[in-house]
């Protein structure tokens, strides 16, 4: 059996006898260490002739070029260039800190390589290649940032075109136990069909429930749980979800991550969605910056500057193009828009959006849908105070209007239909902040760069 083939980091803070019989245990256990690369650290460095080390310790040794500066490129270059399963890291502060080890684990998660350490594993995404159509993945840095809806909109718009059939397999917590198809392109998702479906024991809000509402396009709903810092889910049905569209009418396959879970499907381009009320921290250390690095197009969510203030927006995009120079970065802003006429009606509007946009959704629906909103509750996604709201706001109103996710069926829908309001859902549409941006053109790009990629 071929032994696994590790790189090993070690700094010149280690006196290097103490190093050669660390490298010596890996061995012993069945490991074949290829290279040895110093990422910095000159205490104990009595000698930096790479030859004179190289004997030492019977191995090759890489220093970078600065020994005050911890060398990401290089080990990216040492991992494919020695062909490694694993990188093994036996630094230690100063010249690491957590920062700094995450920034290490994101460029050896990229290549597709486990990166140990003595109390630590982080192991790269598994991704299945089971896809027989051209495709994109929209996936998240964090939960209620979006997704579904960007998800449904880049459908909507693909579907305009008519060289394109779309289908969306989405993953959720609360998605079903056997994948299940929901033809959106055929049957009309009222509230009283999906307070069936709830009846049933279906999570009728479920992301899939939501895509094709919302997409009017054929979905697969599966399920997932749990999710790991860098995205790995523990179980998903997604790959069963995912080989079933090879035998659906479809030609285009969008496939939905979960919260900031990324989902283990190999496609041809990604969308990653940034929420811009996120801490900044959380997009540029820890694991942002490996999914943000995944990205071939970015759409930055939440952009109202009641929620995001300009400068740390200013800052967010400067950071990310950093990170990633090469994708599209798109800002946008969410507005409702009811897939039913609410014209003249008095509406209590359900969101999961943050009161500090209220007024601005209010003015957005009472100018470009001429209804009156009496009130709205930011409550979708907390069931008690959900029930608070509707039951305050309830009889002075003529519609319930939802957005489909959290409680929209089992509390808003339900409460609603039994006082015999109308219900009515509706679309969250991301804006550009302001003309510069060319959402649209963007999203389409991509979808024409996946099939290109596919067909070649």
């Amino acid at each position: 059996m071929e032994k696994k083939k590790i790189l090993c980091l070690v700094d010149g803070e280690h006196y290097f006898p103490v190093t050669k019989s660390a490298i010596d245990k890996i061995e012993s256990k069945g490991y074949d260490v290829k290279l040895l690369l110093f990422i910095g650290g000159t205490e104990k460095l009595r000698d930096n002739n790479v030859d004179v080390i190289s004997d030492l310790f019977n191995k090759p040794v890489l220093f970078g070029e600065d020994h005050r500066e911890i060398p990401y490129d290089l080990i990216g270059q040492s991992i494919i260039e020695t062909g490694v399963d694993c990188v093994f890291d036996l630094s230690d502060e100063p010249v690491v800190n957590y920062s700094k080890r995450f920034k290490i684990a994101t460029v050896v998660l990229q290549h597709g390589v486990t990166y140990k350490g003595p109390d630590f594993e982080f192991k790269p995404l598994k991704e299945y290649d089971v896809l027989e159509n051209p495709s994109y993945k929209i996936l998240g840095t964090g939960k209620r940032i979006g997704k579904t809806a960007v998800s449904a909109y880049t459908a909507r718009l693909i579907n305009k075109e008519d060289k394109y059939d779309p289908c969306i397999v989405a993953m959720g917590r609360g998605g079903p136990e056997v994948p299940e198809v929901v033809h959106g392109d055929e049957i009309k998702l009222t509230p009283q069909y999906l307070m069936e479906q709830s009846d049933k024991g279906r999570h009728a809000a479920s992301d899939h429930w939501e895509d094709a509402l919302m997409s009017r396009v054929l979905t697969v709903g599966c399920r997932r749980c749990a999710g790991g810092m860098a995205g790995q889910v523990y179980i998903t049905n997604m790959v069963d979800g995912a080989k079933m569209t090879n035998d659906l009418n479809t030609n285009l396959v969008a496939i939905e991550g979960s919260g900031s879970a990324i989902p283990p499907i190999k496609t041809d381009k990604n969308i990653v969605l940034v929420g811009a009320n996120q801490p900044i921290e959380t997009l540029t250390e820890y694991f942002g910056p490996f999914r943000i690095k995944l990205a071939d197009l970015i759409i930055i969510t939440m952009c109202d500057e009641q929620i995001c203030s300009k400068e740390k927006l200013d800052n967010l995009i400067e950071e990310i193009k950093i990170m990633n120079p090469n994708a599209e970065i798109i800002p946008t802003i969410f507005r409702p828009a009811p897939v039913e006429n609410i014209e003249n009606k008095n509406i209590l509007f359900a969101t999961t959006a943050p009161k500090s946009v209220q007024h601005l959704l209010k003015e957005y629906l009472e100018e470009n849908f001429k209804c009156n909103v009496v009130a709205i509750s930011s409550n979708l996604s907390n069931r008690p105070l959900l029930q608070e709201d509707i039951d305050k706001n309830i009889d002075k109103v003529d519609i319930m209007l939802t957005e489909l996710k959290a409680a929209a069926v089992d509390v808003a829908t339900k409460d609603a239909l039994t006082k015999g309001l109308e219900v009515v859902y509706c679309d969250n549409i991301p804006i550009p902040i302001n003309s510069e941006y060319d959402l649209d053109s963007a999203i389409m790009k991509i979808v024409h760069e996946a099939v290109d990629s596919f067909n070649s």
